[in-house]
């Protein structure tokens, strides 16, 4: 008689968090093992074959201990204020257990690394030249675990992505462009023509999932960048328009209102208001068209099919809904 092979195991770092648990799920239902790690229980049940693991981020011994993974995934994020004191740090505590692990940390990047001059399709090899402060912090975060690859003490990967939409709440999709949707208000925060680089979350976990299962055929620092959905901000309004119209949430006539986001008042709020001060600072991302190359991710996992977009949307919008009930629920207890 043959004993069963083992599941890999996957260690989710911050799975409470929009990308974590987005993670958790995908690694799940791809047949992983998972140790999901944050602090509190996830407000929702567990999928089969996930731990929850309540353990702090620098309690390294033993969280390694609990976990035995091939890969860890950083999903941790501090708040836009707390970046610059978090952010590094928090990394440091993700690398010491990959290390103590022997596994490959698995790093989400966004595009702040390249700065306002960047060009309009970005890949592995665009230069980073940051001209923000996260930008700064981003660059800085890879520039380390690349030193650590050179010297051979870690392996790790980055799957850097648009902007998240799908999966629950915490974006630029949620908080300002549908956030007045029941009042039949769209709002974007720049040009309507201009190319803005978007991530289906659900799409984007699929990809770390796809990853995981190649690592030992990357490199020791890999920069694999996800195409996801590159949509202007017109295409972004008529896809939530044919998606509340199939959903029956379209207002009257199905017209909705336009808004846009009053990028002075915020920088004006910023002096009094770190988060408005942080947000305002990336203002840039919505005047300078931008796309991910989506190749060289193509090579290490195959072709990992994309969601058509309608599709995306309205499932982006029943989560968003279901989402903000159960927020409710929890504020009403």
């Amino acid at each position: 008689m043959t004993s069963a092979i083992p599941k890999p195991v996957a260690l989710v770092l911050g799975a409470n968090g929009r990308l974590g648990a987005a993670a958790v799920r995908a690694f799940a239902a791809a047949g992983w093992a998972v140790r999901a790690q944050a602090r509190h229980a996830p407000a929702e049940p567990l999928p089969p074959g996930v731990e929850h693991v309540g353990l702090p981020l620098d309690d390294t011994a033993e969280l390694a201990a609990a976990a035995r993974a091939r890969v860890v995934v950083h999903a941790v994020n501090p708040p836009y204020p707390q970046w610059a004191a978090q952010a590094l740090p928090l990394l440091h505590k993700g690398i010491a257990v990959a290390q103590r692990l022997h596994a490959t940390l698995m790093l989400p990047g966004n595009v702040y690394n390249f700065g306002e001059s960047m060009p309009a399709l970005l890949d592995e090899h665009t230069p980073q030249l940051p001209t923000t402060r996260k930008g700064h912090i981003r660059a800085q975060m890879e520039r380390e675990l690349r030193e650590l690859a050179v010297s051979g003490s870690l392996r790790s990967v980055v799957i850097r992505a648009g902007d998240f939409y799908g999966g629950g709440t915490g974006s630029w999709f949620d908080l300002v462009i549908v956030k007045n949707l029941p009042h039949g208000k769209l709002v974007y925060p720049g040009p309507l023509d201009v190319p803005h680089a978007w991530a289906f979350l659900p799409d984007l976990a699929r990809a770390f999932v796809a990853v995981a299962g190649s690592v030992n055929a990357l490199p020791p620092f890999a920069d694999l960048p996800f195409a996801g959905h590159t949509l202007t901000g017109e295409e972004l309004h008529g896809a939530i328009a044919r998606a509340t119209t199939w959903l029956g949430l379209a207002p009257p006539g199905g017209h909705f209102k336009r808004g846009t986001v009053p990028w002075p008042l915020l920088k004006l709020g910023g002096l009094v208001s770190p988060t408005l001060r942080e947000v305002a600072e990336m203002s840039y991302l919505w005047r300078v068209p931008h796309a991910l190359d989506g190749t060289a991710l193509q090579r290490v996992a195959g072709p990992l099919g994309s969601t058509p977009v309608g599709t995306a949307m309205r499932r982006a919008l029943v989560h968003l809904g279901e989402a903000k009930t159960r927020e409710f629920e929890a504020r009403s207890r």
